[in-house]
């Protein structure tokens, strides 16, 4: 079960593709976003981080971070950022912690088949470390724009909250 807005988001230290760890804790004070991924370079992980990496310059106007998380380790993480030319930082979660803590390890079924797998999901973190958004990834194409849009909200009415 995902997470719901308005509560808090649980903390996490993962490293990222550049080498360095990520804490959400230490992003106090800004919006953070923490987007979700299945798998370095599948289909719809690279279109998704592809719009991210777009839309970048737009979030770090508003002093927002922006994060991509997957199990896939570090070295993984590096050859999915340089063949596609990322720049969000990209954390590795192989032991699952914040995958887990977000409720976004979970069964799924494709083609038949069931297997355990990240959900697609984005989460809008406010400057206190509280839900503020929680995305659901059905669609890929433009998800990363409805989530700048609500970031965008979110900087002007520190109050609100978007699903």
């Amino acid at each position: 079960m995902t997470l719901e807005i308005g509560a808090k988001a649980p903390d996490f230290v993962l490293e990222t593709d550049s080498g360095d760890q990520f804490r959400l804790s230490d992003a106090r004070g800004k919006p953070v976003v923490v987007e979700f991924y299945c798998e370095d370079d599948s289909g719809g992980c690279v279109l998704e981080n592809l719009e991210f990496t777009a839309l970048l310059p737009e979030f770090e106007k508003l002093g927002a971070a922006v994060v991509g998380i997957s199990p896939q380790d570090v070295e993984s993480h590096r050859k999915f950022r340089d063949k596609h030319g990322l720049k969000l930082p990209l954390l590795a979660d192989p032991e699952l912690k914040a995958i887990s803590a977000y409720g976004l390890w979970q069964q799924k079924k494709l083609w038949g088949h069931e297997f355990m797998g990240v959900v697609r999901v984005t989460y809008l973190i406010d400057a206190k470390g509280m839900i503020a958004g929680v995305f659901k990834a059905s669609r890929i194409k433009g998800h990363a724009q409805k989530v700048l849009e609500a970031t965008q909200l979110l900087v002007r009415d520190p109050h609100l909250s978007r699903r």
